[in-house]
């Protein structure tokens, strides 16, 4: 086996690695400073329009397709048909990858995916191109009110999104694609410099929870972790240093296997 001694490398594997943790004093996390843990989801502002949609337990037109079978059939998919997603799909797969289980109970919310101290770092946007009866734009998923909440409604967004992702024309073509930014200091308030490592672990949980939920709509995804950083914060929005975006994946509908 080759060894590596590329100082560059060992350093990045070394990120890999819970050495840190053992060298961390979790007495002067923010939390144990009794700092006021930050919101578990970025409220709208006033103006912005609220979309509600349908709870998970009244959507019923899905496929009645067992997890063995899902898991079976989970890959990643680059062909989608021009066909459309509709706002209970959406709907479904937005609570599958992100969706509340029961009441919020203070500072934290228990969810459909695990996370690390229960810290949940993430929003989800969606960037609708092909969802019936949802204009296209860009909408962000509010986990709590099991809504979405307009954050613009641009147009030519599919020459935008490849633009994005580095010319990968595949999620141009896609219904929506899921982008999933970070916003660290909701882990970095509990776990301080060890909080980096888990968001990593987590937003992997979500993306699987998308694979497989997207088997029961007759839709494929494939996830995305190359493209553009600064020129994808733009397009949302974000300040690309408090929040920033961390991973995507571009979903449709596909034939009939």
């Amino acid at each position: 086996m080759k060894e590596n001694t590329d100082d560059s490398i060992i350093m990045n594997r070394n990120f890999l690695k819970d050495d840190l943790r053992l060298v961390i004093n979790f007495l002067y996390t923010d939390q144990n400073k009794g700092v006021p843990a930050p919101p578990i989801e970025k409220p709208p502002s006033a103006k912005q329009k609220i979309i509600k949609l349908s709870p998970p337990q009244n959507i019923t037109d899905m496929k009645d397709i067992g997890l063995i079978q899902a898991i079976k059939k989970r890959k990643s998919v680059r062909n989608f048909i021009n066909a459309s997603v509709t706002l209970d799909e959406l709907s479904f797969l937005l609570w599958a990858t992100q969706g509340i289980r029961g009441k919020t109970q203070g500072e934290y919310a228990y969810r459909v995916v695990p996370s690390a101290g229960c810290r949940h770092s993430f929003e989800t946007y969606i960037i609708a191109m092909n969802i019936k009866d949802l204009q296209e734009g860009i909408y962000r998923y509010l986990p709590v009110e099991h809504a979405v909440v307009v954050e613009s409604q641009q147009t030519h967004l599919s020459e935008k999104i490849i633009q994005a992702t580095l010319g990968q024309e595949f999620v141009g073509n896609a219904a929506a694609v899921f982008l999933w930014s970070s916003i660290p200091y909701r882990m970095e308030w509990r776990y301080s410099l060890a909080a980096h490592r888990v968001i990593a672990f987590d937003i992997g949980h979500v993306c699987q929870n998308l694979y497989l939920a997207v088997q029961v709509i007759s839709a494929g995804t494939c996830a995305i972790a190359a493209y553009d950083q600064q020129v994808m914060d733009e397009l949302l929005g974000l300040d690309g240093i408090n929040e920033f975006v961390i991973y995507l994946a571009a979903l449709g509908k596909i034939k009939n296997e």
